[in-house]
Formats: structure tokens, sequence, C-alpha cells
């Protein structure tokens, strides 16, 4: 179940991401430039209450340190990296672990 939860997150995250690369070569191909939207101005124009919210959440009762460096620097990367990276992390951790016995020498059923 809760693989499946991770899987259900990674398959959401990389789904945005897809969405954010899009727009993003919408954008290009309309500027005739490279355009990479920040993930800090793709989420203030979706909802710039839940960032304000993020940002004094964030400030008050987790770490004042943690918004400044760490972030700020995450709102300045692409948006589309960022859900991408969620994704790949979602989807390693909700992945099924290798079986051990190949590693023992031992063969597994239906390697053959």
């Amino acid at each position: 179940m809760i693989r499946f939860l991770f899987r259900l997150l990674a398959l959401i995250f990389l789904a945005v991401a897809i969405i954010m690369a899009v727009l993003d070569a919408t954008r290009s191909v309309a500027a005739s430039e490279l355009v990479l939207t920040p993930l800090g101005s793709s989420w203030y124009a979706v909802s710039p209450e839940t960032l304000n919210l993020a940002q004094a959440v964030i400030q008050r009762y987790v770490l004042p340190a943690v918004w400044d460096p760490v972030m700020i620097w995450i709102l300045t990367l692409p948006g589309f990296a960022v859900f991408f990276a969620l994704a790949f992390l979602f989807y390693a951790i909700g992945r099924r672990p290798r079986g051990r016995a190949g590693s023992l020498g031992v063969a597994r059923r239906g390697a053959l």
C-alpha cells in the first residue's frame, strides 16, 4: 500500500513536470530563445497565498535558516526540473526491492 502511494505521487509529480516542461518549451518557441520558468514564479502565479503561507510556516515552525538559503535556491530552479527530481525520488522509494537470491549465486525461479 505504501509503495503504491509513493508510485502514485511519482506519477503525479511526473505529470506536473511534463506540463511545466511543455509550457517552458512553448514559451521558448514563442520567444525564439530558451525560457526556463523558476518554480517560485510558477507557484506565485498559481497561488501566492500558499507561497506566503509556506514561507511563514517554515520560518516560524521549522527553522528560519532553512527558508533563506535552501528554499530560495529551490524556488529559483526551473519548475520542471524540481518536479522531475521529486518524481524520481518518489519512484525510487516506491520501487520493489531486488531479490537477494541472485547475489548468493542461487538461481532464482524463472531466471533461466
